[in-house]
């Protein structure tokens, strides 16, 4: 990492740092692409059981990550300030957190998984494979938080590099176990798209093993000695990380569980392949969003870079090339579902009834691109500046207040049927982008005010 002078200079410090994320945050969602595809070639009851277990899980991964994420600006700002020695602790730190939670998961899971299940009134089958699937994904929820600390560890300091080849390398191992697994290859059961949680979880581990070898092999990060010099668990440090992590989890956790909710609530008022042709289309929708997410990750680490530095001219630069650019890719992104939203459906199930009701609902989610693209880069600035607690109350207003309510009526009292949850998700995503762009006019104007003190 390094202060760029001139905007090309900033411009390519800024996609140097994108590509690998970009690259990582793709083949993540390469994973649930695979479990969702090889799934559906099982059936429609695999496809929906599957769709069911993705939507329960989603909320909470993000909601968690995003309480991890917090170390990715403590260590950028740190960066910046040129504070190195205070990356270990923090980092260690957030290590006896992630275990702490993932263990929280596990625990609250086992007991909260069949009643929630049951409350939703699934087939039989669809509930059975939704369940295992859920329990085979849960072997590997503790290495994954752990790795997703040593990857904020490394993006943080802009070795963005490192976590991509990480993330490559398990993806074959994912699809290998994903073929062996769903359909019963090379000696192993045949579990359907229960396979799929199986698949995951171990995936898990393989990035944990291989991030720990990581973080001794690579020289300029070795010399932060984790995993060999350990401190003492600290609640002061805890709750600093927490009091930042909290509200971005927490946002994180309301944009993601709006998805997860109009799943859950199709899967109670709608048929099973409505729940399939609506897996479909967050699929492939979230699989897009990885850009603009990635845009969003990555303008956390330069703005708090910059921040860090109290260069704010360079901080601003910085988040208008990273909103124009997540916006204008969703918009390439919307033109490309719109023309091939039948084939894109063809990808996930051969079944005609689903293909047809997942191209009606594209035509919906197309409404929602550029508004979840201004969001996204937008939350990545105010991480940049540490600013996260009031954009928690945007988002939680914008998406339980104003997106499912709104959703839910259109959908149960109006002819429009399941796409009335997608026009619900369109309006919170625009009303969070609106927040989010009036709170950071106002961070800016603070923070110059600030500096020039």
């Amino acid at each position: 990492m390094y202060h760029a002078e001139t905007l090309r200079d900033k411009m390519k410090l800024f996609l140097k740092i994108l590509l690998p994320i970009m690259v990582t945050q793709i083949s993540l969602s390469a994973m649930n692409f695979v479990d969702t595809m090889m799934s559906g070639r099982v059936g429609t009851d695999d496809l929906a059981g599957v769709a069911i277990g993705s939507s329960l899980w989603s909320p909470i991964f993000t909601g968690m990550n995003g309480i991890l994420l917090a170390i990715t600006p403590i260590i950028a700002q740190f960066m910046g300030a040129n504070e190195r020695h205070k990356i270990h602790h923090v980092v260690t730190q957030a290590i006896f957190l992630a275990a702490m939670l993932g263990i929280g998961i596990i625990v609250i899971g086992s007991f909260a998984l069949n009643p929630i299940l049951n409350f939703m009134s699934l087939d039989d089958s669809v509930q059975y494979i939704a369940f295992h699937y859920l329990g085979g994904l849960a072997i590997g929820i503790v290495p994954l938080f752990l790795s997703n600390v040593i990857r904020n560890f490394f993006d943080g300091q802009g070795f963005t590099r490192i976590t991509m080849i990480i993330t490559v390398l398990a993806v074959p191992f994912n699809v290998l176990l994903n073929y062996s697994l769903i359909f019963g290859h090379f000696g192993l059961p045949r579990l359907g798209g229960i396979g799929a949680g199986y698949a995951t979880g171990i995936t898990f581990w393989i990035i944990l093993i291989v991030s720990i070898i990581m973080t001794f092999k690579v020289k300029d990060v070795k010399e932060y000695f984790l995993f060999v010099k350990w401190v003492k668990p600290s609640l002061k440090a805890w709750k600093e990380q927490l009091a930042i992590g909290i509200p971005i989890g927490l946002s994180i956790f309301f944009e993601a569980s709006i998805f997860s909710v109009v799943t859950l609530l199709i899967g109670n008022m709608f048929s099973t392949i409505v729940i399939a042709a609506n897996q479909v289309v967050i699929s492939f929708t979230t699989l897009l969003f990885m850009v603009p997410l990635s845009i969003s990750m990555a303008i956390t680490i330069v703005v708090g870079y910059s921040v860090g530095g109290k260069r704010l001219d360079a901080a601003k630069q910085y988040s208008i090339i990273g909103v124009l650019g997540a916006i204008g890719f969703l918009a390439l992104g919307s033109v490309f579902m719109f023309f091939f939203r039948e084939p894109i459906a063809y990808l996930y199930t051969t079944d005609p009834a689903v293909v047809q009701m997942a191209g009606q609902l594209f035509i919906i989610a197309i409404m929602y691109q550029l508004s979840d693209a201004a969001q996204a880069s937008l939350q990545g600035v105010l991480r940049g500046y540490k600013d996260v607690t009031l954009p928690f109350y945007i988002a939680f207003v914008s998406y339980w207040i104003i997106g499912i309510p709104s959703g839910y009526l259109l959908a149960a009292y109006t002819d429009i049927g399941p796409a009335g949850f997608w026009i619900g998700i369109s309006l919170g995503l625009t009303g969070a982008a609106v927040g989010f762009f009036i709170r950071l006019r106002f961070v800016n104007r603070k923070m110059k005010a600030a500096v020039a003190q």
